[in-house]
């Protein structure tokens, strides 16, 4: 439908068009051909955007819900890299004029066929899906900038534990453009092009868009410290808007903003009327120049398209995400008049990554660059343990998941023996349980599934903690930095250890009634703390980590899951652990 109209900016005659097209053509990141307008003076232009992805090559076993609004639910299985280059071809056909786009966390937080490997798998299958940019994500990082900017320029230059290049060829890199507005080096340079522009043209007419990359500023408080040294996170809407002339100048006419910060909505998969949607992105939204005409997000995992005129009618633009994991692709079409440079209409779907008989089969080229990785990683398919059930990390009322307090009781054990620290209590972050354990037959679940739940390769650590600095610790869950009264971030605790939280309470006095094994926590008693190294230097805004005493080091988070898993089913399948730990009032 036709959209409000915006601030009027001169128009560019052709003529100007054509001539700075021949001055600025060796600086362009991308060019594209074109298809003939819906009308004469209009051009169809397609956006597909994908955010989230954490190296899912394969499908992540999550179903997606079908069925339009009013149908009974309709579960699709979703998602796969293969399948998603066939669907990008599929709709590139049927949309010439197309720029294939991400929100960030294309890599990091991975399953086991591509985190192993540094993630390279994962970059060569989006080059292979045709991916033009991308902003980056907090998880890009999660290596350090060093390694992020080998997965943009190639090579084989070791930055971490883990060994590049293991299948014997040169890394090549990105061929997409990593794009970071608000990311600064300490000189004041961004660590990656900020802006990119990619033009269309049909019949005489050239449109160009411009895409700006921005991650959340947040970044620093989400990875490890040294991940991020010597980087400045800025605003976003600054950011933003600060790209806007020089984009103009470059010739873009649609400013589409990638930025990997996003919101939840209540509204159906295909449903554009912004229903319930909250979170971060909306006020950076609100702040953003009305030069931006799509914001395509992410962060949040969850999937939503919003006409924004339906909260702002002065901003006509789109929101959208994407969901997670590659099991959704949004297309975005604007239909653009080409004497002013506008866009007059759009509109916006999402697809489900689906293969199968009514969907689309695997890209062959990608399959096979996925099975050649597969095959080099054995392990992934060796039994680690049993389960009665499915262990799921989705959070509960209180704040814990079944699979966290697993997670956790695994730390435990692993840093419970003197020679390993003498741990009392454990504490894990909901946020790095990053997969659900499905037991298969037998009810086996496999090393690779244990490692997708914790992907990141972090130690284990045991240190000393006073009670007092307990209760500051669990304090820190609604009083940190981005941990709010609004978005607390509950962390994941041992069995026996157990305390009351109540909202409605003063900051500083929510966690109260603290208890190990029946005994309440004494303020002046020391404790040895078990956690994984994530969390030991102070990651989530977990500041109070940092303060612990008597440090001793440890293995793999995602070993000790696995041990924990073997011998608690060595002669029965694992129970779930039901009993809550955290008590709310």
């Amino acid at each position: 439908m036709p959209l409000p109209q915006r601030p009027h900016r001169p128009t560019r005659s052709r003529a100007w068009r054509l001539a700075c097209a021949g001055v600025l053509l060796g600086l362009l990141a991308a060019c594209g051909s074109s298809h003939d307008a819906r009308q004469p003076g209009q051009m169809q232009i397609t956006l597909l955007g994908l955010n989230d992805f954490h190296g899912n090559l394969e499908p992540p076993g999550l179903n997606i819900n079908a069925a339009a609004a009013g149908e009974a639910p309709r579960p699709v299985p979703a998602g796969g890299a293969a399948t998603l280059a066939t669907l990008v071809a599929r709709l590139k056909a049927e949309h010439p004029n197309t720029a294939v786009v991400a929100a960030g966390d294309l890599i990091g937080a991975s399953p086991l066929v591509s985190s192993q490997f540094l993630d390279e798998p994962t970059i060569e299958a989006l080059n292979l899906v045709g991916l033009d940019f991308a902003s980056t994500g907090n998880h890009e990082y999660d290596q350090g900038w060093q390694e992020l900017t080998r997965m943009q320029e190639g090579g084989c230059e070791r930055y971490t534990s883990k060994v590049p290049c293991r299948l014997g060829h040169r890394f090549e890199g990105a061929r997409f453009r990593y794009l970071a507005a608000n990311t600064r080096r300490d000189d004041g340079s961004t660590l990656f092009t900020p802006t990119a522009v990619k033009f269309f043209e049909h019949g005489g007419a050239r449109i160009g868009v411009g895409f700006i990359g921005l991650t959340l500023k947040e970044t620093p408080r989400m990875v490890r410290p040294s991940g991020v040294q010597g980087l400045a996170f800025t605003d976003e809407a600054d950011a933003a808007n600060a790209q806007i002339p020089a984009l103009r100048a470059q010739g873009a006419d649609v400013i589409v903003a990638l930025i990997h910060q996003g919101g939840e909505s209540r509204a159906a998969l295909q449903d554009t009327s912004c229903k319930g949607l909250t979170g971060d992105i909306l006020p950076i939204v609100q702040r953003l120049s009305s030069a931006v005409d799509v914001v395509i997000s992410g962060h949040t995992h969850q999937a939503y398209l919003c006409d924004y005129t339906r909260i702002d009618p002065a901003r006509p633009l789109l929101l959208t995400s994407a969901g997670l994991y590659g099991t959704l692709l949004t297309e975005i079409d604007l239909t653009v008049d080409t004497a002013s440079g506008r866009v007059i209409t759009h509109a916006a779907r999402q697809h489900i990554v689906h293969a199968g008989a009514d969907g689309d089969a695997p890209d062959p080229a990608v399959q096979a660059l996925i099975e050649r990785y597969a095959a080099a990683a054995p392990l992934a398919s060796a039994p680690a343990g049993r389960l009665a059930a499915s262990a799921s990390r989705a959070l509960l009322p209180n704040g814990e998941s079944v699979l966290g307090r697993i997670v956790a009781d695994a730390l435990l054990t692993a840093t419970r023996a003197p020679e390993a620290g003498g741990a009392q209590i454990a504490f894990m972050n909901s946020g790095g349980v990053r997969a659900d354990l499905v037991p298969g037959a037998g009810s086996q679940v496999s090393y690779g599934q244990v490692y997708a739940v914790q992907p990141f390769g972090n130690t284990l650590m045991t240190l000393t903690l006073s009670g007092a600095q307990l209760q500051a610790l669990l304090e820190q869950q609604w009083n940190s930095g981005s941990n709010t009264l609004d978005h607390p971030r509950i962390l994941q605790v041992s069995s026996g250890f157990s305390y009351v939280w109540n909202r409605a309470a003063p900051a500083g006095q929510r966690a109260s009634d603290l208890r190990l094994d029946g005994q309440p926590i004494v303020a002046e008693r020391d404790y040895r703390i078990g956690v994984q190294s994530y969390l030991g230097t102070g990651g989530d805004n977990f500041s109070v980590f940092t303060q612990g005493r008597d440090v001793v080091g440890g293995g793999l988070d995602v070993d000790a899951l696995a041990d924990w898993l073997r011998l608690e089913s060595a002669s029965a399948p694992m129970a779930l652990p039901l009993q809550a730990r955290i008590t709310v009032r």
